[in-house]
């Protein structure tokens, strides 16, 4: 996801008026004064053992394992967003959410609002601002000077104060999606709010290749409705009561990027109804789907949803349905294929792979408060599902779990994470909050596998405290966590059999200027001879002899100079193409290597 499911959410507002006056308490034993470099752990797993099971706890003591990635600093919360970190779900109103990235700074997101780190130097993470704006659960995307910000807790106020509100209902409540101005990072000023009648739980930005002066914003609404006396026009009466009910849709606002204070709503697609019939509550009713299944959530709202602008698709999480939408108008996102899964029991949130060709959707099983990562739990429950994506049709294809158990004081199952950009591969770094950091290869869908991970022992050994990381995303080199009771990590892969040194610079060429995951961008790598050998250590994989072959033809031509050096690139490029002709197996990476040394050429 983003965020938790809908008992995460059903938590926090009870939770949330009993706590909101809560002053910030002193973390637990061992919380460091500062930015804490971090050493290596053990990168290699015993034989036949796997060193996540058994790591002793605590707060910022707790015991750590990694394989063939290093956590290379732990940068604790700022004053004002450290919960009491004592144990049980007090923790939740000071949780670290999602993250957005842009230049070289991570914007972190909070149920208390949110912090932005300088992270030019990624071992040296430094706090440039905080601001205090309580609301849960603070989701953020970033798009140039502006900010998005997710708010769905009934303790969010307008003016972003903290304590109760004077009435219920009350006009100084805020729940929905606020803008921020950020052109002075070290002053950001609030310059919009769009109220929502189920609040913001997460958002999608969504942008229009053909529109360069707007940018919309979906928003992925879970909570209560609100009322009418509240919030006009909202309406909690089931469809065949009201068709103007505020269930069984999404919202989305349209920003102007240099007018944002005047966001608004533009329409209210009803992405789940039935096609024949045209009744607004189509899909998954909610329910169990037979004997030894999942007990799935209906699916009258989106827990999150991620859009691939250049492909005209988005796909979404939609509590008892993954769905694939028609995105080529943003303004009126299209449902054109949906799937159901016996296994899940909350879709949550969504991944394509670059090419477009598969997606990944995640089940937040127990709302992400609960250990279900035991060896006892279902791998499929609580997992990854990975579908194929033809034409517009999703086909189930297999699924990923963190393969390593987890024990009954640690809130574990599937959440948010991001493609690493390695050419002619497929692979993610996800978060499993107390199950630790997954990196995993999914180039057959059918086959995933494991390359790397970390982990800590939980938080405190004796109860289910929310923690762990909430998101793990990979920008411009670096893995980055958002945890959520500690604070900020940074970590970076090692070289290994299974990701090269090769394959990870090249990774590393891929330079942005700005992340949102649930808005993916085509990854482009440049003409490097480094793309190359990384596509050729993957060939080895298969056939080192060939790979072998190759490699000194590539080396030998990047070592020539001018019109030497293209005819050359060309012609092993066009001897690439024929192989690839017969080689069925390996035809992927062997047109992908033919185009880089194509593209070597002509630069």
């Amino acid at each position: 996801m983003r965020s938790g499911s809908t008992l995460l959410a059903v938590v926090l507002l009870a939770a949330s008026q009993a706590c909101a006056q809560r002053t910030t308490q002193t973390p637990g034993s061992g919380t460091p004064p500062a930015a804490q470099a971090v050493p290596a752990a053990d990168s290699v797993p015993a034989p036949g053992t796997d060193p996540r099971v058994g790591l002793s706890g605590g707060v910022f003591d707790a015991e750590e394992a990694a394989w063939n990635m290093e956590l290379i600093v732990t940068v604790p919360k700022p004053e004002g967003f450290q919960g009491p970190m004592t144990g049980g779900f007090a923790d939740l109103l000071f949780a670290n959410s999602d993250l957005a990235f842009q230049g070289d700074h991570v914007f972190v997101g909070s149920f208390r609002g949110f912090n932005v780190y300088d992270i030019s130097d990624p071992a040296n993470p430094v706090l440039e601002v905080s601001v205090l704006c309580p609301g849960g659960q603070g989701d953020l995307s970033v798009y140039g000077e502006l900010l998005f910000m997710s708010v769905e807790m009934p303790n969010g106020r307008i003016d972003c104060g903290e304590g109760t509100m004077d009435s219920l209902p009350s006009a100084e409540r805020f729940q929905g999606v606020r803008i921020w101005d950020i052109g002075d990072l070290e002053h950001p000023e609030q310059v919009a709010y769009v109220q929502t009648c189920r609040g913001s739980h997460t958002h999608t930005l969504v942008t229009d290749p053909e529109d360069e002066e707007n940018v919309y914003i979906y928003v992925s609404g879970i909570s209560v409705v609100r009322p009418a006396e509240e919030l006009a026009g909202c309406s909690a009466a089931e469809p065949a009561v009201d068709p103007n009910s505020a269930l069984f849709r999404i919202e989305v606002i349209k920003v102007p990027l240099d007018r944002p204070e005047e966001a608004e709503i533009v329409s209210t697609p009803r992405i789940f109804a039935d096609a024949e019939t045209g009744a607004v509550a189509g899909l998954w009713p909610g329910g169990t789907h037979g004997p030894e299944t999942q007990e799935t959530a209906r699916t009258d709202q989106c827990h999150d949803i991620t859009a691939y602008p250049e492909i005209g698709r988005a796909a979404g999480a939609c509590s008892g349905n993954g769905i694939l939408l028609d995105i080529s108008d943003p303004a009126n996102p299209v449902r054109i294929d949906e799937v159901v899964d016996p296994n899940f029991a909350y879709w949550h949130s969504a991944t394509f792979n670059d090419d477009g060709s598969k997606v990944i959707f995640t089940d937040e099983w127990g709302g992400g408060l609960f250990p279900r990562c035991l060896a006892t739990d279902d791998p499929e429950w609580g997992a990854n599902a990975i579908f194929s994506l033809t034409g517009d049709d999703l086909e189930h294809r297999s699924y990923y779990k963190l393969p390593a158990p987890q024990t009954a004081s640690e809130n574990c199952v599937a959440h948010n994470g991001s493609l690493i950009p390695v050419p002619g591969r497929d692979i993610m770094v996800q978060a499993w909050y107390q199950g630790g950091v997954s990196v995993f290869d999914f180039t057959d869908p059918d086959n995933p596998v494991e390359i790397a991970f970390f982990d800590r022992g939980p938080m405190h050994a004796d109860s289910v405290t929310p923690a762990g990381h909430w998101s793990t995303y990979w920008y411009n080199g670096r893995v980055y966590g958002s945890e959520i009771g500690r604070g900020l990590d940074v970590f970076e892969l090692s070289p290994s059999e299974h990701l090269t040194a090769n394959e990870l610079e090249a990774a590393r060429l891929v330079q942005l200027d700005r992340l949102n995951v649930q808005h993916q961008k085509r990854i482009v790598w440049s003409a490097s001879p480094v793309v190359a050998r990384a596509l050729l250590d993957q060939l080895a994989r298969a056939d080192q002899d060939h790979a072998a072959r190759l490699r000194a033809e590539v080396d030998r031509a990047v070592a020539l100079e001018g019109e030497e050096r293209r005819e050359a690139l060309n012609r092993i490029a066009e001897g690439i193409e024929g192989e690839a002709a017969a080689e069925p197996g390996v035809a992927r990476r062997l047109r992908l290597l033919a185009t880089t040394l194509r593209e070597m050429a002509g630069a």
